[in-house]
């Protein structure tokens, strides 16, 4: 049968899909012989993630962060009730990405014999995300931590079905360096919801009017992604070989290395708007800050496509831990207008090629059992990013006043990357007399 054949035959008869767990951007599995296929361009494809990704997460998970000065100022919620519905948030995506890493399974519990079409299931999430982002405008304050918990649900759902549905499609169509661009989405997602709702600000408008825009936005972002979601690939191919059979303790202490970087994100992640408000009082520039995260995102994850495969993944998840500590720092040693610029851009820079890098070595180290591996590192992540607000929110109850409950909030989050950091630097150091043993460079 001719290969253009076959590729018809494999968009008529899609199979289940495979997917890895989404604290992370799942890896697209190598394929040995991509096929292309003359006269479909992969840029729709592409382009379809980019905006799932950005409704999911920029809007669904990260909208919640320029809002909540909103929210706070309308005497809404005070600063632990913002951190536990950061905490709700992170909880459901947690679950969700637990979910959809155990779907096969769940499936089978629940008596459904059926595969999971991935574009329905991106749609699913896409319009959950939408309603639960206007229900947080609803007056019932009772109702915003399940909104929030389920807003985590369908953003994780939309992550990794998006990813597992683009990724293997672009490879299928010749096109696997175009991944780039779909993760250019949780970042744009990012910016532009952060400077509406400077934009916002500005014009004194009320949280609930802020949630209402974020929705409108995600509406329009749908519209466009829509049309899109059409077609279904899946890919086979194999894994880079690991150097030789990792020990246990190795492998731990990875997984608590890639979850010590959920928690060293996630305080300056989720309060970085209130925290530069307390330092600035204000400025004009206040709302600024969080958007350039967003970019800092973007860039880092078009700067991951650049780098050779080559490198040792574990030294390139130092530098990301020693450039997102260097970012944190800065807001706390240089609370001035150039340090939160500075930090938030460092601290965006390395957001996507941490969960890239930390995948790429995690299915080298378990070639034929990465699934359950990259399982575990999601966990371990997803924990880091649960604990974050919670602790912030300990910490401020039990601080003379917010300045102090941050700073040490901040402090924390730096000890976690910088202890990271030494782990991989360790495991590397390890594993270099072994590869010498064995004759590789």
């Amino acid at each position: 049968m001719p290969a253009r054949d076959r590729l018809a035959a494999r968009l008529d008869n899609p199979p289940m899909p495979s997917l890895s767990p989404p604290s992370s951007p799942p890896l697209p599995q190598p394929s040995a012989q991509p096929l292309p296929t003359p006269g479909i361009s992969p840029w729709p494809t592409a382009l379809a993630g980019l905006l799932c990704l950005a409704t999911a997460m920029g809007i669904g998970r990260f909208a919640f962060t320029p809002l909540l000065p909103m929210m706070l100022a309308d005497g809404l919620v005070d600063l632990r009730g913002g951190s536990l519905l950061a905490t709700a948030n992170y909880l459901g995506y947690w679950l969700g990405a637990l979910a959809c890493a155990l779907q096969p399974w769940l499936w089978r519990r629940l008596g459904w014999q059926g595969p999971v079409v991935p574009t329905r299931a991106i749609r699913f999430g896409l319009v959950a995300t939408l309603l639960l982002t206007a229900g947080m405008a609803l007056p019932w304050p009772a109702a915003w931590p399940w909104w929030r918990f389920l807003a985590g649900l369908a953003s994780a759902l939309v992550f990794v079905y998006t990813s597992g549905w683009c990724l293997a499609r672009l490879t299928a169509l010749g096109a696997p360096a175009l991944a780039g661009v779909i993760y250019i989405g949780p970042g744009l997602g990012i910016s532009v919801s952060g400077l509406a709702a400077s934009a916002m600000v500005a014009h004194s408008w009320r949280a609930a009017q802020g949630w209402l825009a974020m929705a409108a936005l995600a509406v329009v972002l749908m519209a466009l992604a829509w049309p899109r979601l059409q077609g279904s690939v899946g890919v086979t191919g194999g894994a880079a070989q690991a150097d030789d059979p990792p020990r246990r303790g190795a492998l731990a202490a990875f997984a608590l290395a890639y979850g010590l970087a959920g928690y060293g994100y996630i305080v300056t992640a989720t309060f970085l708007p209130v925290i530069a408000r307390q330092a600035l009082p204000g400025s004009v520039w206040l709302d600024l800050f969080w958007p350039l995260f967003g970019l800092g995102v973007s860039l880092g994850a078009l700067l991951t496509l650049r780098l050779p495969m080559a490198w040792d993944r574990r030294h390139l998840l130092a530098s990301c831990y020693a450039l997102q500590a260097l970012g944190v720092a800065l807001s706390v040693l240089l609370p001035t207008l150039a340090g939160f610029a500075f930090g938030s851009l460092l601290l965006g820079l390395p957001f996507t090629a941490i969960t890239l890098f930390a995948l790429q070595e995690a299915r080298r180290l378990r070639p034929h059992g990465a699934s359950a591996f990259i399982g575990l590192l999601t966990a371990s992540y997803g924990l880091g990013q649960i604990a974050g607000p919670l602790v912030v929110a300990a910490v401020l109850a039990r601080s003379a006043t917010p300045h102090d409950g941050f700073t040490v909030s901040l402090l924390s989050a730096i000890a976690a990357l910088l202890t990271g950091l030494l782990i991989y630097l360790l495991l590397a150091r390890r594993a270099a007399p072994e590869r010498s043993a064995l004759g590789r460079p």
